[in-house]
């Protein structure tokens, strides 16, 4: 029976129809794709803006010993600090997604 229903040419595909099949996949893979990029794009930025918030300032005081028997300094060590300010595109203040569509222009 399984191999009736396999020789069967009754439900056979045309290539018309194959065609529309075919051509309907290419464009929902088109559109399932651009979804992709955007929500990667998206996370990127997220990314990008995590790393922006990272606060990288820091300090640290200097120190010395002075000589306990012929006074004067023995050894010493000079502090020093970074204070980090915002970059141009911390805090998402750049806009990386793609532009809306735009008519076309005449043709002249």
């Amino acid at each position: 029976m399984v191999k009736a229903l396999w020789n069967d040419d009754c439900g056979f595909v045309v290539s018309a129809e194959l065609v529309l099949i075919a051509t309907i996949l290419v464009i929902g893979l088109i559109v399932g794709l651009s979804e992709v990029q955007h929500a990667v794009v998206s996370e990127l930025n997220d990314v990008g803006d995590a790393i922006g918030e990272l606060n990288q300032c820091y300090s640290f005081s200097g120190f010395s010993k002075k000589k306990s028997f012929q006074g004067g300094v023995a050894a010493d060590t000079f502090g020093s600090d970074f204070l980090d300010t915002s970059d141009d595109c911390d805090n998402n203040q750049c806009d990386i997604a793609c532009d809306g569509p735009t008519n076309e222009a005449p043709k002249w």
